[in-house]
C-alpha cells in the first residue's frame, strides 16, 4: 500500500511539473496550480482494499502497454501484434471504481510547505488560530466553540487525526478560500483577505502539533508524527540551528527549576537544554528562544513542559517523552511507533539503549493521506 500510495502521488507530481516547465499551468502562492477539479488519491484506498488491488493490477498492465506501444514503435515487424495485443490489455485491464481513486482537488492540492516548520512561527500560528479560529472550532480544536451551535455544519474535531488524512496544500486551500458542501453552500469562510499563504502554513503547522499534543492526552501516544520546531541553539563552539543535526538523534530537557542538574551526556545522542531566556553555557547547547519552550509544551499537552525530556530521532521526529518525576528512560517512553511487530534487536543494558533499540527497528515511513508508520 505504501508502493501504491507513494506511486499515485510520484506521478502526478511529475505531470505537474512537467505542465509547469511548458507553462501550461499557472503558479498561485509561487508554486504550481494543479489545472483539474479531480486528483487520484490513496486515502480511499486505505479503506477498501478491493479496489486498491485493482488500481494496483491497473498500474502494472498500464505500464505493460505502454512498454509494448514503445516496442511496437520500434519494431515494424511485429507493430500490428503488438498493437492488438496492447488493445487486449487495455480490454482486459482490472479498472478500479473511479469513486475509489477520484476525489475533488484545488489549485494547491500539491503544494507543499515553503519552509522548515520553525518555532516563531508556529507560535504565530498558535496567534492566528486563537484570532480567527478558536471562535468555531474551539480553544481544544474539538470544534466545540462559542459559535459553533449557530452554525448550519457543525465544526469538525481537528485534535485527532483529520489534519495528516487531508493533503497539505488542500487544507491550506481551504483557510484560504473556505469549505463548500455539496451544493456550495459555504460551511466555512476563506481568509484569503486576512491571512497570506505563509500565514496558512504556519496555522497549518500549529494545528498538527496541537493535534498530536491532544491525541497524547487522550489515547497516551503520538498517533501521527510530528517533527521538532526548529530553533536557534547556543553550543560552546558557536550558534546554530536545531535542524543542523538532522541525521543525529537529539535529547531535549527542560529544567524543572533554574540550575537544576544536567542529563549525564550520551554518546547516542546530542543533548540540548531547553530553557527561555537562559544565557549561553560552556557546558553544553542551549535553545533560550521562549517560542521553542511553547511548541513542546503544545505537543506534550501540557500547561508547562518544564522537567520533561523529548527523544527525536535522526529524521527529526518526536518519538519518545519521559515525565517529570522520571531520571530514566524506558522502552515504554516511546510514544510515536508502529504498533507493529519490529525486529528484535539484540538486549542493551539500560533502559536508554532499549528505547534508542526499538526507535530505529521501527523508523517513521509517513505518506501524506496514506498509512503513517
Amino acid at each position: 500500500m505504501q508502493a501504491l500510495i507513494a506511486a499515485l502521488q510520484g506521478g502526478q507530481l511529475a505531470l505537474l511539473h512537467l505542465l509547469a516547465a511548458l507553462g501550461l499551468t499557472e503558479s498561485p502562492y509561487g508554486q504550481p496550480a494543479w489545472p483539474w477539479p479531480w486528483r487520484l488519491s490513496g486515502e480511499n484506498l486505505l479503506i477498501d482494499l478491493g479496489q486498491a488491488r485493482r488500481a494496483g493490477i491497473a498500474l502494472i498492465f498500464g505500464a505493460a502497454a505502454c512498454l509494448m506501444l514503445l516496442a511496437a514503435l520500434l519494431w515494424r515487424r511485429a507493430r500490428w501484434y503488438l498493437i492488438a495485443t496492447t488493445a487486449l490489455v487495455a480490454l482486459a485491464m482490472p479498472w478500479p471504481d473511479p469513486a475509489a481513486v477520484l476525489v475533488p482537488a484545488n489549485p494547491t492540492s500539491f503544494h507543499v510547505a515553503p519552509s522548515a516548520v520553525d518555532a516563531k512561527s508556529l507560535v504565530r500560528g498558535g496567534w492566528l488560530y486563537a484570532q480567527h479560529c478558536a471562535a468555531c472550532h474551539g480553544a481544544d480544536l474539538r470544534g466545540q466553540g462559542e459559535r459553533a451551535k449557530s452554525l448550519a455544519v457543525w465544526p469538525p474535531n481537528l485534535a485527532g487525526p483529520l489534519m495528516w488524512r487531508r493533503a497539505d496544500g488542500d487544507l491550506v486551500w481551504h483557510v484560504l478560500h473556505g469549505v463548500h458542501d455539496d451544493r456550495g453552500h459555504e460551511t466555512m469562510p476563506g481568509f484569503h483577505d486576512t491571512l497570506s499563504s505563509d500565514d496558512a502554513w504556519a496555522l497549518l503547522d500549529y494545528l498538527k502539533v496541537r493535534a498530536a499534543g491532544e491525541t497524547l492526552k487522550s489515547e497516551g501516544q503520538w498517533t501521527m508524527p510530528v517533527r521538532v520546531a526548529d530553533t536557534a541553539v547556543d553550543c560552546p563552539r558557536g550558534a546554530r540551528q536545531l535542524a543542523s543535526w538532522r541525521g543525529q538523534r537529539l535529547r531535549l530537557y527542560l529544567p524543572a527549576r533554574p540550575a537544576a542538574a544536567a542529563p549525564m551526556e550520551d554518546p547516542r545522542l546530542v543533548t540540548v537544554r531547553v530553557e527561555p531566556g537562559a544565557p549561553p553555557s560552556p557546558d553544553g547547547c542551549v535553545a533560550s528562544a521562549p517560542e521553542i519552550a511553547q511548541t513542546l509544551a503544545w505537543v506534550a499537552g501540557v500547561n508547562s513542559p518544564a522537567g520533561l525530556q523529548f527523544i527525536v530521532d535522526r529524521e527529526g521526529y518526536l518519538r519518545a517523552r519521559s515525565s517529570p518525576d522520571r531520571a530514566t528512560w524506558s522502552e515504554g517512553d516511546l510514544l510515536c511507533k508502529s504498533g507493529g511487530t519490529a525486529p528484535t534487536p539484540a538486549p542493551p543494558q539500560d533502559g536508554l539503549g532499549a528505547l534508542i533499540a526499538r526507535m530505529d527497528a521501527e523508523p517513521v515511513r509517513f505518506v501524506k493521506g496514506g498509512v503513517v508508520h
